[in-house]
């Protein structure tokens, strides 16, 4: 499972350097961290998402960890939208960047604009620069997940896939 996991953050990785690589304007790359805080939602991820973001949180110091923890734990209570608990807020980087789930690894390219869920940053940078860019492959995203992991992302039901704030979720108190 883990195979294929990384095969498709490869592929994703791929299609957002290219991306970043055609159109020098797009915003998502590293000093923007506008997603990261004002999340619509948890990340949704499979077991061996959670299961590879666990292993990158163990690799935390004990304390950022411990923060990281309180951060999830906090989550249960607020209202949306949230800080990823995983930013660092004084530098804007991901706590745990090589370990990160798809949904994080895509965002800006990953979107639902139907469902309000997409970046106004990336919307207007498109705009602005009147490019012909393939932004929002969050179906072929979810779709790949489904066939290999079993989830269906999208449906916004739990079926086996974690979300941060969620009681299948481990808590804060479990061994990631």
């Amino acid at each position: 499972m883990r195979k294929r996991l990384l095969a498709l953050y490869q592929e994703i990785d791929a299609r957002a350097t290219k991306t970043v690589a055609a159109h020098p304007f797009w915003p998502c790359k590293r000093g923007c961290d506008a997603c990261c805080r004002s999340l619509a939602e948890e990340p949704r991820m499979t077991s061996e998402e959670w299961t590879m973001l666990s292993e990158g949180i163990a690799l935390l110091s004990p304390d950022v960890r411990a923060l990281v923890h309180e951060r999830i734990e906090a989550l249960r209570d607020r209202s949306r939208p949230v800080v990823c608990p995983l930013l660092d807020r004084q530098t804007g980087a991901c706590l745990v960047y090589a370990h990160r789930p798809s949904a994080c690894r895509t965002y800006g390219f990953y979107v639902r604009r139907q469902d309000g869920m997409h970046c106004t940053i990336v919307e207007e940078a498109v705009s602005a620069h009147k490019a012909d860019v393939v932004w929002g492959n969050h179906a072929s995203i979810d779709h790949a997940l489904a066939v290999s992991f079993g989830a269906e992302l999208s449906s916004g039901g739990s079926g086996g896939v974690p979300r941060w704030g969620r009681a299948e979720s481990p808590s804060p108190s479990s061994s990631i």
